[in-house]
């Protein structure tokens, strides 16, 4: 293939990544999904086919590819051990040409909701909300027609509505709540987590059946403070070094926590939140290594 179309595709790759990821909460999935597209368009181009708008024939074909992707997925998440979270994207905080990056990203109370759509609501809410392609052209991906990928786009969006975490605070107001949410998680101080935690506040863990995360979501802010104290109880007992760093994730306030156990075991997660009014209204904590990766590599 000349080199200028794979320099074509070449500029056109971190905008796939962006559509897969926002589609399956998977770095390694979505870069599965764009070597999938970049495949495709060698074929067509080898085969002659007229591209005339790359970026939205590569965006279409992506579309579909995920969507193939999603449907196998839904059996294999139903059988994942515990709660799911998707991957998450972790930036420091000094590194100001991460920053930029960041605000291009899906936060995790998004991506969230998102995985409890059907793979079609998830299709056409991501291409036509985050990426304006037009519902014909969705329809075309879902093998259906105009009405039926404006359906799935409108329900899909209900179902978001009625289920994200609300997440309205600026980053610093998120970093405020979340130091006091950590200084009283570690002195133990119920009546003080009470105060930063909304009263539909919801923490969940992901340890992908390797780390102890708990099997189900925790609502409420009485049961998610004690959760959360017994959380730092327990670390105080069995962690014999322990580093908090303060990052991105996704955009979101966060926090790096890496360490070590007495027993030599490796502690590693990364804890975000969504705030809304000046409380947590969410929780997230990834210790599935293999989500974390990336970040073990930092």
């Amino acid at each position: 293939m000349p080199s200028l179309a794979v320099d074509e595709f070449e500029t056109e790759r971190p905008h796939l990544l962006s559509v897969a990821y926002r589609m399956l909460g998977s770095h390694a999935e979505a870069e599965d999904a764009v070597q999938e597209a970049w495949l495709r368009y060698h074929r067509a181009r080898d085969a002659g086919d007229d591209i005339r708008d790359l970026r939205g024939w590569l965006t279409t074909i992506t579309g579909r590819i995920c969507l193939d992707v999603l449907k196998s997925a839904r059996v294999r998440r139903e059988a994942y051990p515990g709660q799911w979270l998707p991957e998450p994207v972790v930036s420091r905080l000094d590194d100001p040409a991460e920053r930029v990056t960041q605000r291009q990203e899906v936060s995790l109370a998004l991506l969230v909701v998102l995985e409890k759509l059907t793979p079609e609501q998830r299709v056409a809410v991501v291409l036509h909300d985050a990426f304006a392609v037009p519902f014909e052209d969705i329809a075309e991906v879902l093998h259906t027609s105009v009405a039926a990928a404006r359906q799935h786009a409108s329900r899909g969006r209900k179902a978001i509505a009625d289920g994200e975490a609300r997440n309205t605070a600026d980053r610093a107001e998120q970093r405020k709540v979340l130091e006091a949410f950590l200084t009283a998680a570690a002195d133990g101080d119920l009546k003080a987590l009470a105060a930063v935690l909304a009263p539909e506040v919801v923490t969940i863990g992901d340890g992908g059946g390797v780390v102890s995360a708990g099997r189900n979501p925790i609502f409420g802010a009485e049961k998610v403070a004690r959760f959360w104290a017994g959380v730092f109880r327990r670390i105080e007992r069995e962690v014999a070094a322990m580093s908090v760093e303060p990052v991105l994730v996704n955009g979101d306030a966060g926090v790096l926590v890496t360490g070590r156990y007495a027993d030599g075991r490796e502690l590693l997660s990364v804890l975000s939140v969504a705030v809304a009014d000046g409380r947590v209204t969410a929780l997230y904590n990834q210790l599935n290594p293999a989500k974390l990766g990336s970040v073990a590599d930092r």
